[in-house]
C-alpha cells in the first residue's frame, strides 16, 4: 500500500484536491482511500446515541455497523496515533492519500498553497517534498502544478509512486 501525504496551511485548499484526484486516480483503476489528520479533537458520535454510552462507560473501541458502511472508534486516551500506525490499520488498498502529518516520518509530500504567497514553503528544506500545488508563479525546486491540473497531478503521483498499470 502506497500513501502521499498533502500538507499546507488551513484553506489552502488540501480538501478539495484530494476531492478531486480521487476519481482521477481510480479511473486509472487504483483503489484509493483517504486519511485526514485533525488539529483539535472531533467526536463522530452524538451524546444519547448507543454507541456513545459505550464509549462514555469506557469502551476502548466501538464499532458501528450499517448496511451501508461501519465506523471503528478508538479512544486513545491521550495516546496520538502515529501515521504509520493509522495507516496499518486502514484496509489495504493501492493508494492512500493523506491529509496532514507534515512533521511524520518518511512520506511523499505535496505541498498545496492558497493564495498568500507571503508565507514561506511549509515544507521547505523537507527532503520528502516532491512537488508544489499552486496557482501563482513561485520559485521552487520541485515540480509545480496548478491546482485545477488534476489529470497532471494524478499522473505524476502514479508515475512518482511507481504505480503505472
Amino acid at each position: 500500500m502506497k500513501a502521499i501525504s498533502f500538507v499546507g496551511r488551513s484553506g489552502a485548499g488540501k480538501t478539495t484536491l484530494i476531492e478531486r484526484l480521487i476519481p482521477a486516480l481510480t479511473r486509472q483503476g487504483l483503489s484509493v482511500s483517504a486519511l485526514k489528520h485533525a488539529h483539535c479533537g472531533f467526536d463522530i458520535d452524538r451524546p444519547g446515541k448507543d454507541s456513545f454510552r459505550l464509549r462514555e462507560a469506557g469502551a476502548g473501541q466501538v464499532m458501528i455497523a450499517g448496511p451501508e458502511r461501519w465506523a471503528l472508534m478508538t479512544e486513545l486516551r491521550g495516546a496520538a496515533p502515529r501515521l504509520a500506525q493509522l495507516l496499518a490499520s486502514m484496509a489495504p488498498c493501492d493508494l492512500v492519500l493523506v491529509e496532514g502529518f507534515r512533521s511524520e516520518g518518511a512520506i511523499a509530500r505535496i505541498e498545496v498553497r492558497g493564495r498568500d504567497q507571503a508565507e514561506p514553503l511549509l515544507a521547505a528544506g523537507d527532503p520528502d517534498l516532491i512537488a508544489v500545488v499552486c496557482d501563482d508563479p513561485i520559485d521552487v525546486a520541485p515540480p509545480l502544478f496548478k491546482r485545477d491540473d488534476v489529470a497532471a497531478i494524478a499522473a505524476f503521483i502514479v508515475q512518482r509512486l511507481g504505480m503505472e498499470r
